[in-house]
């Protein structure tokens, strides 16, 4: 079938839901697969040089975004599922947001963020030429249920991969499959890293799930790219003989790992077209991620960070990456966090007060903070009231406030700010 009728009907509900003034939706994407379950393949599969597809517990967005900068300060159209829509009906609202009627997309390459469970399909309806895989961490106990299932699903994919699998060397999990994946693929594989020193001088790690079959751990593969000084929210890249100097989108080891991640795939995929001095320019342009340290201007005048926290490794690297504790804190939590009985193995030793906590589930986060001794100010369940309560307090000394939520709380958190513009939203 034509895709013509699928971008009809798919564009028509996104222009009817900016009329009545909705908010992010995948459910244009999810009709358009309703009339032609293969418009991906029809779609994305026309792009000359073809897909690179990013996947792993945490990190996604944020490198998608870093590598989309990369690739155009090269020079190249890229086409990409913003903003970390990374469910098939979320990667086809991307599609619908650029597609010509006859299904062509004005691009030279595709970064496609995609979620380890759908990614099993997607990767073989897409055939990525190469394959990002960032890491293997304690993720969404209700979803995945242990690490070993992830590796599983990562595995499936990297081996989709036809030309690249890019891996993070410092992953127990990812280093084993690399290993599993020599001479059984026809696809290169490189590595990327941090220094030793890096990962041992924070506090808990890169929080990469124990792999306790592992045995002794061999000697980590050679990185192509490294992270060898890291500097608040600046790092130093290893790229060959060559050093980028990068600017990251917020603090935090985690992102600089993703910015090496970055740095090696369009290097593979580049070749001799790449240069480290690119990658340097890339990332000091590129915008934020929204909720991974974005910060927000509020009516006053006030910066509003916001920090999300998507599962345990993503909470604790974040509470780790703050270098002072914040003035004021507020912390949400709702429903879809199914089982937050994991906020019991984060340390939140960096907080020594929180504000106001909300969310269907903040009495269970205030709960866990008491047995920390942190005091907490007030407990609002209704979002709205915390949020108007949170910034009815005074101006810090700072300017700025630190808001650590969820991701369903991030997306109301932003809209309550005024920013409502996220589209194709699906979840990660």
């Amino acid at each position: 079938m034509p895709v013509l009728p699928a971008v009809l009907l798919g564009r028509a509900v996104r222009l009817a839901a900016r009329v009545r003034g909705g908010g992010a939706s995948a459910m244009p994407g999810y009709l358009a697969l309703r009339v032609e379950p293969r418009f991906l393949e029809k779609t994305i599969s026309r792009i000359p040089l073809g897909v690179v597809a990013v996947s792993g517990s945490n990190g996604k967005s944020t490198t998608t975004n870093m590598l989309t900068a990369i690739f155009r300060e090269h020079g190249l159209k890229v086409f990409t599922n913003p903003s970390g829509a990374n469910l098939p009906q979320g990667i086809a609202s991307a599609v619908l947001s650029e597609v010509s009627l006859n299904g062509a997309l004005d691009a030279d390459i595709a970064i496609l963020e995609i979620d380890e469970a759908y990614g099993v399909k997607l990767s073989g309806l897409l055939k990525p030429r190469t394959v990002l895989l960032l890491n293997i961490q304690i993720d969404q106990l209700n979803r995945f249920y242990e690490p070993d299932r992830v590796a599983g699903m990562l595995h499936t994919i990297a081996s989709s991969a036809s030309e690249a699998v890019v891996l993070n060397r410092d992953d127990d999990y990812l280093a084993a499959l690399g290993r599993e994946l020599y001479g059984g693929t026809d696809a290169s594989i490189s590595w990327f890293g941090a220094r030793p020193e890096l990962i041992a001088a924070a506090p808990h790690g890169i929080a990469s799930a124990t792999r306790f079959s592992a045995g002794e751990r061999s000697a980590p593969p050679e990185a192509s790219v490294t992270v060898t000084a890291l500097d608040g929210p600046r790092a130093d890249l290893a790229i060959g003989d060559d050093t980028a100097s990068v600017t990251l989108p917020s603090r935090g080891l985690h992102y600089a790992i993703d910015a090496a991640a970055a740095a090696e795939t369009a290097r593979v995929v580049l070749g001799d077209r790449f240069r480290p001095e690119l990658v340097t320019r890339a990332l000091a342009s590129m915008k934020t991620v929204y909720g991974r340290g974005e910060l927000l201007k509020t009516g006053d005048g006030d910066d509003v960070e916001i920090i999300m926290m998507k599962n345990p490794a993503s909470m604790q690297m974040n509470l780790d990456s703050l270098e002072e504790t914040p003035e004021q804190v507020f912390l949400a939590i709702d429903e879809g966090t199914p089982d937050p009985s994991w906020i019991y193995d984060t340390d939140f030793s960096v907080l020594d007060h929180a504000d106001v906590v909300s969310g269907s589930k903040g009495w269970q986060l205030a709960v866990r903070l008491g047995y920390s001794d942190i005091p907490v100010g007030t407990v609002e369940p209704d979002l709205r009231k915390a949020v108007q309560r949170f910034l009815a307090l005074p101006r810090t000394k700072s300017g700025r406030k630190t808001m650590i939520v969820n991701y369903e709380q991030m997306m109301l958190i932003r809209r309550l700010l005024g920013y409502s513009d996220l589209e194709g939203r699906d979840g990660e």
